[in-house]
């Protein structure tokens, strides 16, 4: 499978095991949440969005490419924010206050679980110490991104008229962010795992990444509950 198109239709097919199949997010997204599994949720992923930015900054640091740095460096700005826009992890705050949680409550990290905690700080723990290609590799989960987006915008209002439809700006604006970085990660992917060797723990890093993001779910899931279906 050295070939770039079956190798990307390799990566592709990982979606399967995307966190949108999770039936914790499944039962967000069909209406059968409690705002207390809401709020535990929108809690819990809030500190995987304010290390994303410090993610980024792990993989600049190892990368010796000015061009990647110059185009990596967006990834943090979407995050943190830059001049007049306030940034991606403002946006999530704001998801916060809609569901009912204070800013403080959020930046206090309390309700955070030993497991979503253990999961994402095993991802940036990878982006510092693995060659930088291995974290643009790991980073392709944005490829499944933009369709749980807007599966959110799509059923949230619906099934949850109490949430302020403002508070989900996070998930309008990640959709065409989302694709942008997909087309440079992809980009970069393809030309260095070039070998079936290569490829194979390419998929391999996907799969981790996939795997962090599963058990975050399965974390919120152990101590928020699952509404039957």
């Amino acid at each position: 499978m050295t070939d770039t198109t079956g190798f990307e239709a390799a990566l592709r097919a990982k979606g399967a095991s995307y966190h949108i199949h999770h039936p914790f997010n499944r039962m967000l997204n069909e209406g059968r949440a409690s705002p207390a599994q809401i709020r535990g949720w929108v809690a819990n992923r809030f500190y995987y969005q304010i290390n994303i930015p410090v993610k980024d900054a792990a993989v600049i640091a190892n990368c010796e490419d000015r061009d990647v740095r110059r185009e990596w460096v967006r990834r943090i700005l979407d995050h943190d924010g830059w001049e007049q826009d306030s940034g991606g992890i403002e946006a999530w705050v704001r998801l916060g206050e809609a569901v009912g949680l204070t800013r403080e409550s959020l930046w206090s990290l309390s309700d955070v679980l030993p497991g979503v905690r253990f999961a994402v700080d095993a991802y940036v723990n990878f982006a510092r110490r693995q060659p930088w290609q291995e974290s643009v590799c790991a980073s392709l989960t944005e490829l499944f991104a933009p369709q749980i987006h807007k599966d959110r915008l799509a059923s949230w209002p619906l099934h949850y008229p109490w949430i302020d439809t403002s508070g989900l700006d996070y998930f309008r604006k990640r959709i065409p962010l989302a694709s942008r970085d997909v087309e440079h990660g992809l980009r970069v992917t393809l030309a260095y795992f070039d070998t079936r060797v290569l490829q194979d723990r390419a998929l391999e890093i996907l799969q981790f990444k996939l795997d962090i993001l599963w058990a975050m779910l399965d974390a919120i899931q152990l101590r928020y509950g699952l509404t039957d279906e």
